[in-house]
């Protein structure tokens, strides 16, 4: 009996050594501090080769529209060949998607063909150039109860795994507009705080992830806010709620992109992802579903073409070589 418990609490104590360096091999690495993340872009990426497929992951606040409307901006740049393909659901976290036993909400109603593919097996065919990621809102709920740092790496690691060379993006959007000034505050407090100095913080520091850029669209909606604000108002667009689209109930909403804001945001993740001016393309775009989209006025269009183009070559982790004087 004595032999058997020096064996029952030897066997203990080698699971407990065991259990202990798994732990150890599985927890989450240290987050990059921020000299280290920011050295990721302290060189500009190559201006892409046409032919670009880009994979968007997320919900809403890509939506069907913005890589629709990306896709036309290419095209009338030149890029004849630009693809693209999706996976969304309403307010889906990274971790949603990823994991098989989680529904996706809004998944029938966001996702048709021949937008959508499923979002491992695209990446899986190694078939693209360029993976955009987004998280949910509220952002502090996606890092505290979805793991956004990890789950964004899973998803670079499975990129990178089948296509070594593609360019992964984390998508910045934005939160509630319910109050117009703590709204800006937080779209720029948020950018450095939460997207980049956290998520991507920790996204980084994981094995086989490497350097993820940042296409900057809630500083560009900030930014134009801002124009907006200063002017008083611009044609079609007296104030920040213009930004939001209508419910259909006709209330405002207060987070979704009204058509001239995803034209906005469209212009952003062109610059970013094509390394290209986007002043002087086309406003009249199509949604999704072939129907055209309401325009912004020219002189707005032209006003965002010029914000967009100033956010993305001032934002380093964006990948785009900055503006002269800029650091």
């Amino acid at each position: 009996m004595r032999l058997d418990l020096k064996r029952l609490f030897l066997l203990a104590g080698l699971l407990c050594v065991a259990g202990g360096a798994l732990w150890h091999m599985t927890r989450a690495p240290a987050p990059l501090d921020r000299s280290a993340r920011l050295a990721h872009y302290d060189t500009p990426l190559p201006a892409p080769a046409a032919g670009l497929g880009i994979y968007y992951l997320g919900h809403s606040l890509i939506g069907p529209d913005i890589p629709a409307f990306v896709t036309q901006l290419a095209q009338a740049a030149g890029d004849a060949r630009a693809f693209y393909n999706s996976q969304l659901g309403w307010g889906a976290s990274l971790r949603t998607h990823w994991e098989p036993e989680e529904p996706i909400p809004g998944f029938d109603a966001m996702n048709h063909p021949p937008a959508h593919r499923p979002a491992k097996d695209a990446l899986e065919s190694g078939s693209y150039n360029a993976l955009v990621l987004t998280e949910m809102i509220d952002l502090q709920d996606a890092i505290r109860w979805h793991d956004s740092g990890r789950y964004t790496a899973l998803w670079t690691q499975l990129a990178r795994k089948h296509a070594p060379e593609i360019r992964v993006y984390k998508y910045e959007t934005w939160h509630q507009h319910l109050n117009a000034a703590n709204w800006l505050d937080r779209i720029e407090h948020d950018a450095e705080a939460l997207w980049e100095g956290t998520i991507l913080a920790q996204a980084k520091a994981y094995p086989g992830v490497g350097t993820i850029h940042v296409i900057p669209a809630g500083r560009a909606m900030a930014a134009f806010a801002r124009e907006l604000q200063a002017r008083g108002g611009l044609p079609g667009m007296p104030d920040t709620d213009a930004l939001f689209t209508l419910t259909e109930s006709g209330a405002r909403d207060d987070i979704h992109p009204s058509d001239k804001a995803a034209y906005l945001i469209a212009l952003v993740h062109y610059a970013t992802l094509y390394h290209a001016d986007p002043r002087g393309l086309p406003h009249h775009l199509q949604r999704a579903d072939g129907t055209a989209a309401e325009a912004p006025a020219p002189e707005v269009a032209a006003l965002m073409q010029q914000v967009a183009w100033d956010v993305v070559r001032r934002t380093p982790s964006t990948g785009v070589p900055q503006m002269a004087g800029e650091s």
